[in-house]
């Protein structure tokens, strides 16, 4: 998909994404999503996820909230599409999740523990969710509104989910770990690994500490504290990746995943890549290209049809307002 800058290339890429996954990768502000002066907004969507025919529709109007249906079906949320449609999106402000702080990165492989181990998606919800209620009841102890037997019952909460949810992220890293090494490899970014210490919070070591967490009033033992690192040749990206690294790593990151829900789940997602070319090397391009063309949907963004390293399967070119086949 080609286009001038500012001609609305990356707006059809937040389009897709709101259509498929019911949230935009951009903003979780659902009014900035609609047009300034316009009522509401809608995406419709029309494709095949596998052998199954799909309809999608995302609706937002005003204060009815958003509104999402399947086939026809009205869904109880728009995030109910993420069953159905996986999707994948790099953007250039992706690269937080190298080069940014530790919630970053919990944040993308929390998002990803949930694609690749569906059954388990709402692990890192339900426990930040405990965390908030202890931290809610050690605020209260500690004004003395309460005592410290009402925490209690949220440190075993918070136990029992953090085990789960420090499980559930091992087992997820070890899935994409044999790929992201493969993948970056392909990128020229060598002996790339991902690497998780993550340590499940016992009642025990949260009752230990209880004193310090009623005095500052939150829980400073558990997964939402950990930190995932993304490394090359023994070196922590985040600190010792140049920028470009820090680019191939998390396109490294997007490949795998995507590898790794083809083979899981039978179906490749759907791959958006905006304004990825722009700073990879001819033979970089070409490697991405051969690699995104084995399998699956991608749609890749371009100021014009000469970065593109190979002959696509579909071009269009995007002016204000308008989408056509070049």
């Amino acid at each position: 998909m080609t286009g001038a800058n500012g001609a609305g290339k990356t707006n059809l890429l937040e389009a897709l994404h709101v259509g498929t996954q019911g949230f935009s990768p951009r903003t979780r502000a659902d009014a900035q999503l609609v047009r300034i002066g316009a009522a509401g907004a809608r995406v419709a969507l029309e494709g095949t996820c596998g052998e199954r025919a799909l309809r999608l529709e995302v609706a937002l109007r005003g204060q009815e909230g958003k509104r999402a249906k399947l086939n026809g079906a009205q869904l109880r949320s728009a995030e109910q599409l993420r069953s159905e449609v996986s999707t994948l999106v790099f953007t250039p402000d992706r690269l937080a999740v190298v080069k940014g702080g530790p919630a970053a990165r919990r944040a993308y492989f929390d998002r990803a523990l949930g694609r690749l181990l569906p059954s388990r998606a709402a692990l890192p919800v339900e426990y930040a969710a405990a965390v908030g209620q202890r931290n809610a009841a050690l605020r209260r102890t500690a004004l003395g509104l309460s005592t410290r037997a009402a925490v209690a019952p949220w440190t075993e909460q918070v136990a029992t989910l953090g085990a789960e949810l420090v499980g559930a992220r091992q087992e997820a890293i070890a899935l994409l770990s044999p790929a992201f090494a493969a993948r970056a490899d392909e990128l020229g970014l060598p002996a790339a690994s991902l690497d998780y210490a993550g340590e499940p919070p016992s009642s025990a070591l949260l009752e230990a500490r209880l004193e310090r967490d009623v005095e500052r009033g939150v829980t400073g033992l558990g997964p939402h504290l950990d930190d995932v690192s993304v490394r090359s040749a023994g070196r922590d990206l985040r600190t010792f990746g140049s920028q470009g690294e820090q680019r191939l790593a998390v396109l490294s990151l997007l490949l795998a995943e995507a590898e790794v829900i083809a083979e899981r789940h039978g179906t490749p997602p759907l791959v958006l890549l905006d304004d990825v070319l722009s700073e990879l090397d001819a033979t970089r391009r070409l490697t991405l290209a051969r690699r995104i063309g084995e399998s699956g949907q991608t749609i890749v963004t371009a100021t014009g049809a000469e970065a593109l390293p190979l002959e696509p399967a579909q071009l269009l070119e995007v002016t204000p307002g308008r989408v056509e086949l070049a």
